[in-house]
């Protein structure tokens, strides 16, 4: 008969989540408030100067603050404590919220594509100069409020989604610039349209990585960045493992990753080391930004996979 020693090592970062979200907490404020307020400049503008790809960019723009305040919330929702319900708390809203964000950019290059067209069949004049200072201003604003997310962009895909929609809009709104001062000199004005449907690839191009890796995430996918045969390797090199099976990876949140493994020990355990679950468990943090680990000791190596080895 099979002995299992079925201890579990949990390593919790409420308080760290906690703290990310009072750090973020005021560029979501700003970046939200500033984008709000060029959006309706840019769609006033738009419509007085006759130009789709101002009116494009105000569209964008106000996807961006819906998309703004989606991650907003979600960043909040993952801070809430667990309960008898939810037992990971509301960690996973952000990885909704990135999804929802990228819908949100394909649907708004939908329609600026639509648009594009019909202004490419039949172009029509617009109003250079005011397109050139309106778009001037978004230059600043997005790039501006980007900067606010681009330190926390590159290790939580919420964070990355609302950079990337700010990001976007200041190349877009740099596009725009350029793109009237062409109609202006050349009088050219199907570089309008052209620039609408420039500004449809460019959005589409963007938003492929944000999509595929949020709905990774939402079907339990080894997150992108890490190898599950290194953190296999890793395993079967601590002092006493011979087998390991049940090897999960998968991520909680768009900022937090979760591990559970059977380690095969017949000779020793984890237990005769008083700090080895929290060794290893600090190491695979260090190596492979994992930060929820749990491990299940077992004895017999031959029965322990006579139904489940990897």
């Amino acid at each position: 008969m099979t002995t299992h020693a079925d201890h579990h090592h949990h390593d919790h970062h409420h308080d760290h989540a906690v703290f990310e979200f009072e750090s973020v907490n005021t560029s979501f404020i700003i970046a939200v408030a500033v984008n709000l307020g060029f959006t309706v400049l840019e769609a006033v503008y738009g419509i007085i100067t006759d130009s789709v790809s101002l009116l494009g960019d105000a569209g964008h723009n106000l996807s961006d603050v819906l998309g703004l305040l989606l991650a907003w919330g979600a960043s909040y929702l993952a801070t809430q404590q667990t309960s008898a319900s939810y037992s990971y708390g509301y960690r996973k809203s952000t990885v909704l919220a990135a999804v929802i964000n990228a819908v949100i950019l394909i649907l708004t290059a939908g329609y600026i594509a639509f648009e594009s067209v019909e202004r490419l069949l039949t172009p029509t004049p617009i109003a250079e100069f005011e397109v050139m200072v309106v778009a001037g201003i978004g230059i600043f604003v997005n790039a501006g409020t980007a900067l606010l997310f681009m330190k926390g962009s590159s290790h939580d895909l919420n964070l990355r989604g609302a950079f990337l929609h700010l990001a976007y809009d200041a190349a877009i709104s740099a596009g725009v610039v350029v793109g009237a001062f062409i109609i202006l000199v050349t009088g050219m004005n199907w570089i309008d349209p052209l620039l609408g449907l420039g500004i449809v690839a460019v959005i589409l191009l963007g938003t492929w990585g944000l999509l595929r890796d949020s709905v990774n995430m939402i079907i339990d996918a080894v997150p992108h960045g890490i190898e599950l045969e290194e953190v296999r390797a890793f395993l079967e090199e601590q002092e006493g493992v011979t087998g390991i099976h049940d090897l999960h990876v998968w991520a909680m949140s768009t900022r937090e990753t979760c591990l559970t493994a059977h380690l095969v020990m017949p000779e020793t355990s984890l237990w005769s080391d008083p700090e080895g679950y929290s060794r290893i468990s600090d190491e695979l943090e260090h190596r492979f930004n994992i930060q929820h680990v749990t491990l299940q000791v077992e004895r017999d190596h031959d029965t322990a996979c006579a139904t489940d080895c990897d």
